[in-house]
């Protein structure tokens, strides 16, 4: 079965530049990625401008900054009801019916709260009483009824009550648990009928990942993990990975998804070092950390071909991770230590000259002799204690865009059958 399409409405669209737009960006991407169809339709915009795929339908009525709506919206601020209304009114509804027609939901952002062109906001209520809009989610970021500055611009009754006017064929979503509760009292409908959905992020945007970079982040799964610790080394017995992977078996027994990488490869010309290779992934079996400790050697598109990773690829994972673990047995100096300084990222390692001389109390330090369940536990204490880890962790797990539309925003849409839900 086809997926459902959808329509998103907004005064202006991108390059326009505005937290709406930028959010209507976002969800399109997001929509486009899990192969939903999206068109937005907007006032003002460019194609262009918009992630590939995504159509855009202009509709130069829709501005809020349209000549004729700029006319209109000045007489309504006075308190009077202007002659050309229900005109403009009525030729949105017939521009917009046809092509909102297509679709088998449609996003309104804002315009069934704010007044900047409240034809617009009529011309919606006019389709939706004649039962010719597919289904309709009303995404609130704002509200002009409940805001100081835009309060002064309303008055009582039509059309300026439209704004208030709660209809139970809409879905009605807002951006915090603060504005459901808002808009819960403006609208007279219990807080139940208002789906909360933040805003979210782009990682990959954030960080500055590379194509290559992304796409290791995506198969180790790394956003979905409660702690990521980095291990940016080769594969050679001095740098004491099997106690790396001990640490790890004991952080799974307190967190769900802990995640280990280690970024370098075996000596690809040694059968010594392909051996003890070999090794590793078999003693990471025996503990039962297959899913926890992650190779970056055997983790390309091709799992029969080594994936060897350059610098740039090192700094991606070094800004997606959470800390720099380096349990070395013995290290001439210990490079990782000031990159994970410069990246910004936490360091907890034995007693290498870097992070002994350079690092000091700055680093977690601890001794090749210590058992691999204490050094868990510092480890443990220190992402329990950092608000900093914290809120990163909640986020990247939960607030992600592509997260967002598939825990909150995709049961929302109803398909072709109009009232079915996907």
């Amino acid at each position: 079965m086809a997926k459902p399409a959808t329509a998103m409405l907004h005064y202006t669209a991108p390059p326009t530049i505005g937290g709406v737009e930028a959010v209507i960006q976002a969800h399109a991407r997001a929509f486009l990625q899990a192969g939903y169809p999206v068109a937005v339709v907007a006032g003002q915009g460019d194609g262009a401008s918009l992630p590939e795929g995504a159509a855009l339908i202009r509709i130069p009525e829709v501005n809020s900054r349209h000549p004729a709506v700029l006319e209109i919206s000045a007489e309504l601020q006075a308190g009077r009801l202007p002659a050309g209304f229900e005109d403009l009114c009525q030729r949105l509804a017939r521009q917009l019916q046809p092509h909102l027609d297509a679709f088998d939901n449609v996003i309104v952002h804002n315009v069934l709260t704010k007044d900047f062109n409240l034809p617009l906001t009529a011309a919606l209520f006019r389709l939706l009483e004649a039962g010719t809009l597919p289904h309709l989610i009303a995404w609130g970021h704002d509200f002009s009824w409940t805001s100081a500055s835009s309060r002064v611009r309303l008055h009582e009754g039509y059309p300026w009550d439209l704004l208030r006017t709660f209809r139970s064929d809409v879905t009605y979503v807002v951006v915090s648990e603060q504005r459901r509760h808002e808009l819960a009292g403006l609208l007279g409908c219990p807080r139940s009928r208002i789906h909360v959905v933040h805003n979210g992020v782009d990682p990959r945007s954030l960080l500055g990942l590379s194509d290559m970079g992304w796409e290791l982040v995506q198969r180790l799964e790394l956003l979905a993990a409660d702690l990521v610790l980095l291990m940016p080394v080769r594969v050679t017995a001095a740098k004491n990975i099997e106690f790396g992977m001990q640490v790890v078996a004991a952080l799974k027994q307190h967190l769900t998804r802990p995640r280990l990488v280690l970024t370098g490869p075996p000596d690809p010309h040694d059968p010594r070092s392909q051996a003890y290779f070999r090794s590793l992934q078999e003693t990471r079996r025996e503990l039962g950390v297959e899913a926890e400790m992650r190779f970056v050697y055997e983790s390309g598109p091709d799992p029969d071909q080594g994936l060897i990773v350059g610098p740039e690829v090192i700094g991606d994972l070094y800004r997606a991770s959470d800390l720099m673990f380096m349990p070395s047995l013995r290290e001439g100096f210990g490079m990782p230590v000031l990159e994970a300084a410069v990246a910004g990222v936490p360091v907890a390692c034995t007693r290498i000259p870097a992070a002994v001389e350079i690092g000091a109390e700055d680093v977690i330090l601890f001794d090749v002799e210590d058992d691999a369940g204490s050094v868990a536990g510092r480890i443990l204490d220190w992402a329990e204690s950092s608000p900093v880890h914290r809120l990163r962790r909640r986020v990247r797990q939960t607030l992600t865009w592509e997260r967002l539309f598939e825990q909150k925003i995709r049961p929302l849409l109803h398909t072709a059958g109009r009232g079915e839900e996907a």
